[in-house]
Parts: structure tokens; sequence; C-alpha cells
């Protein structure tokens, strides 16, 4: 385990975190899946894991960055960013474990923290490891990516968010070809679908992710956190909800700083 930080502020504790490798800066978060040995099976401690960068992101917002085990052309050994969830463990699961919502309870903390979560994907993103994906609000990937969900072939179902995370991304036809016919996207078709935003070379994978996150950075960041929150509002709540958070914001600061800066720029 590996953990670098170099934030003036609230860090990580990342002495007791064993299956991911952390990297904090000010303004963001990089988390990896760090179990090469099982392809980065998602089992109860990274589960655990997760929870405890939520707890960490929920109390200092910050970007967070998503990736798995970059590949070694070296060595021939190939990316990976998770293949799914613990067979092992999850063969053991039963009736009462299902309703626990061991992996969908995560993913949706995930999905909700309050700054944006950028998956940055290679080699395989199957089962658990790409419904960890579809939680997040931003996914670049590789040529070499492959993502799917194979659960009806073990039988079970994609039950920690695909059957309506991926519908809403890339539209039903092709999210029942995945869910129930088992298809699997390389990362041309994952671009050509929408489920990825940026197809780049494995080698730039993280650069690209970390571009993004800067661009993010540049944003006001209570505007932007207040522009997901009222994104992923019910249709019901508009417009009364961004009316609201229009008036929080019409009164911050940055606001005014931020519009007499532009003005000021047009004078020039």
């Amino acid at each position: 385990m590996t953990a670098v930080v170099n934030d003036a502020g609230t860090s990580l504790d990342a002495s007791s975190i064993t299956a991911l490798l952390i990297d904090e800066r000010g303004d963001r978060l990089a988390v990896r899946l760090h179990r090469p040995e099982v392809r980065n099976a998602i089992d109860q401690t990274i589960v655990d894991e997760l929870h405890a960068v939520c707890a960490h992101l929920e109390r200092t917002p910050k970007v967070l960055i998503l990736s798995g085990t970059p590949g070694e052309p070296a060595t021939g050994t190939t990316a990976i960013f998770a293949s799914g969830a613990d067979i092992a463990q999850l063969r053991g699961r039963r009736r009462d474990d299902a309703l626990a919502g061991i992996n969908s309870g995560v993913f949706d903390r995930i999905a909700r923290l309050p700054m944006p979560v950028i998956a940055a994907l290679d080699g395989f993103a199957l089962g658990g490891g790409a419904e960890l994906a579809y939680a997040a609000d931003f996914r670049i990937g590789t040529p070499g990516l492959r993502m799917g969900n194979p659960e009806t072939g073990l039988g079970i179902m994609a039950a920690a968010g695909a059957t309506w995370r991926l519908r809403e991304l890339v539209g039903e036809p092709l999210a029942k070809e995945i869910l129930l016919a088992g298809r699997t996207l390389t990362g041309q078709e994952c671009l050509s679908a929408g489920l990825i935003t940026e197809l780049v070379e494995p080698g730039h994978l993280l650069d690209a992710a970390h571009a993004l996150a800067d661009r993010i950075a540049r944003q006001d960041t209570l505007a932007v956190r207040l522009t997901k929150t009222v994104f992923h509002s019910p249709r019901e709540v508009h417009p009364l909800i961004d009316n609201l958070a229009q008036g929080i914001l019409f009164e911050s600061a940055a606001k005014f700083d931020r519009m007499q800066q532009f003005l000021d720029r047009k004078k020039q």
C-alpha cells in the first residue's frame, strides 16, 4: 500500500487501507483498486475501504478518480479495472446478503458524492467492476477496455445499479443486450454508445483523467456541487430546486468575484 498525500487540509488516513492505492491532492483524490492477484475482484475489503473513502469525501469534498491496475508491456501483464465481484465470496452469499445491498450500497454512495467522480478504465471492467464505473459521473477508457455484465451466466443478475444506470446511459436496446445476452463492449463500442466520453491510449489514461479533474477544478466548487445535486434530482422537484440552488449561488462571494473578473477582462 502506498499513500501520497499533498493536501494541507484534512486528508484520508490510509494507514489501515490495504486493497486501494491512495494519491490525495488539494482538490482531488485518486484511488486505484489494488488486488491484482485476483484481477481486482471486488470483495468485502474493497467495499469497506471504498466506504472509508466516501466518508472522507463527504467531509472534505474533492473530485474522485477511480482506476485499476495498469498494464506492463515489458512483462506482458494486462491492465484490469475490476473483473467483478469476488466469486468465492459471492458464491457463499444468501438472501439476507442480497437484501443488505453490499455492493449497491457503496456504489450508490459513490454516485452521491458531493463532487464529480471520474472512472479511468482499461482492461476488463465486468460485473461489479462495470457497475462501479456506471456510478461515476465521467468514464474515460482505452481501446483495450472490455465492459459488460455477465451475471446472468452465473445464475444471478446485475443488482448493483446496472439494471437502471446502464439503461439511462446507453438506452434500453443496448442495455438489454448487455444484461440479458451477455454482450461485452470494446473500448471503441463504449465510446460509440456514449458509455465513455473519451478514448485514449493506456499510457495517457490517468493524464486524461487528471486533465478532466483540472477542468472541473477551474469551476467554482459550490456551483459544481449544487449543479450535480440538482442534475440528479427527480423531475418532480424541478424547477423549484433549480431556483433554490440558484438563489444560494446568487448570494455567494464567488459569483460576484468571478463575474467581476469576466467584466474586467471584457474591458481590456
